[in-house]
Parts: C-alpha cells; sequence; structure tokens
C-alpha cells in the first residue's frame, strides 16, 4: 500500500534576505513563491519576523494574494504579529520560538512555559479557521502539552538531526523524531517537520509515522543559487516523491 504524498512546503525567507542586503526590490520573493508552486512545490512558508529582517508586511499581504496552495506564517507569540496574521488570514500559522540575536530559530518552542499563551493564541485563529500548527522539539511531554493546546499540527525541529547527520548521534536523533512522531499520531497530531534539511538528510524523515509536510527553505535558495529555482524545487520534490513511495526508512 503506497503512502500519501509529503507535501513540500519552500520557506522563501532566503531570497528576502538577499534582497533586504541592499535594501532595493531584488530579488522580490513574491516572484519566487510563483516560480516554487509552478515547478512543484505543494504551498510557501515565510517566517514574519518582529525585526523585519527578511519577510515584510507587504510580502506577507501579497502572497496571500498569489500563493495557489497552503500559505504557511510563521510567527511568534507576539501580539503585533498575531494581529497581522489575524488580518491577512493564512490557511496556517506555525507558532515558533524567536530571538532577536538568532541567526535562525535555534530550537523548539518552550509549550509548557507558554501553554496558556498558546491556546489563547489558538482559539483567536480558529476563530478564523486558521490552522495552527507548533514548532516544537521531538519531545514526548512537549507533544502530549501540544495537544492539550488544541493546535491542529506539530511541526518538529529536525535541527538536531540535521546536525547529527553522518555522525554517531544521527539514529538516535531519527528515533526521537520518529518516537515521537508515533505519539502526536496517537493522541491525533498532525505532523511536519523542518529545518536544515536538504536532499539527503530528508530520507529518512520520510519514514516518520504520520508526516504530512516538510517546510524547507535554506537548502532550496542556496543550491538555486547555481542551479536555479525551479530546478531546485523539483529535485527536492521529487526526491520526497520517489522515498516516499519507495517507503523510506
Amino acid at each position: 500500500m503506497q503512502r500519501r504524498d509529503v507535501l513540500l512546503c519552500v520557506n522563501i525567507d532566503h531570497i528576502a534576505t538577499v534582497r533586504q542586503a541592499r535594501g532595493g526590490t531584488e530579488p522580490d520573493p513574491v516572484h519566487g513563491a510563483v516560480l516554487c508552486e509552478q515547478h512543484g512545490a505543494d504551498g510557501i512558508t515565510v517566517h514574519l519576523r518582529e525585526d523585519r529582517r527578511h519577510i515584510q508586511d507587504r510580502d506577507v499581504r501579497l502572497l496571500k494574494e498569489v500563493v495557489r496552495g497552503k500559505f504557511n506564517l510563521e510567527m511568534a507569540l507576539s501580539e503585533e504579529i498575531m494581529r497581522i496574521a489575524l488580518e491577512t488570514v493564512p490557511h496556517q500559522v506555525t507558532i515558533v520560538p524567536e530571538k532577536r540575536q538568532e541567526l535562525t530559530t535555534e530550537g523548539g518552542l518552550d509549550v509548557k512555559a507558554h501553554a496558556d499563551a498558546i491556546s489563547k493564541a489558538v482559539i483567536r485563529f480558529h476563530e478564523k479557521n486558521v490552522l495552527v500548527s507548533l514548532f516544537i522539539e521531538p519531545d514526548l511531554e512537549a507533544v502530549e502539552i501540544s495537544k492539550h493546546t488544541g493546535a491542529d499540527f506539530i511541526e518538529f525541529h529536525t535541527g538536531t538531526y540535521c546536525n547529527a547527520f553522518g555522525s554517531p548521534l544521527e539514529k538516535s536523533e531519527l528515533a526521537r523524531l520518529y518516537n515521537a512522531a508515533e505519539k502526536a499520531v496517537a493522541i491525533g497530531l498532525r505532523v511536519n517537520a523542518g529545518h536544515g534539511l536538504n536532499t539527503e538528510n530528508v530520507i529518512p524523515i520520510l519514514g516518520m509515522k504520520g508526516l504530512e509536510e516538510l517546510n524547507i527553505g535554506h537548502s532550496i535558495v542556496s543550491r538555486a543559487i547555481f542551479k536555479g529555482l525551479p530546478a531546485v524545487v523539483r529535485e527536492m520534490k521529487d526526491v520526497i516523491r520517489h522515498f516516499t513511495h519507495a517507503g523510506a526508512v
């Protein structure tokens, strides 16, 4: 029996990073989103950070109009950003931790410490029919608490696994992800994953139980510098499709 396709949502933040380096209008992440969907992406992900280091408010508004698949807006538990999200009404919001000094998201959301605030945010987004995902570590307690908040999805932070890929720690980190996914499915949470994934380390991830969606950005944008965005999106989508249907392990 074949598994259903795992969706690929391309994170285009770093197209905006290049634009912001010069403060101009090129490259336009909205144009990038269109190209990604034309060449196989099932959706688009962006992170509207409080410091606006890459994606801008204008990008979010335009992306809501042009994205044909899933539009996933990553955001911190910030009242300002939540207000923008509630006005824009993306298909999904993913609540992530955010620190001004970090180069990229460094780990999963502390759902235990912020459970009450997360639960209140979930209610507000559900009133707008927006799906809510929580970006968490592959930790069984975090999975359980995420369920109690009312969130629809969890997105497992795969960064630690990716850093361990090819080392003696790879097997144990992959086991953490597999065990957490099993737990999530058992209690009725839907499962996404992302952070640090590329065409090599993504293959074992495709064996996770219940996996519906991958959010991949940096490796795609990096390779696109040399190969072009359409070719790299097709490449990643082909890897996901091939190893999903083959029964990844």
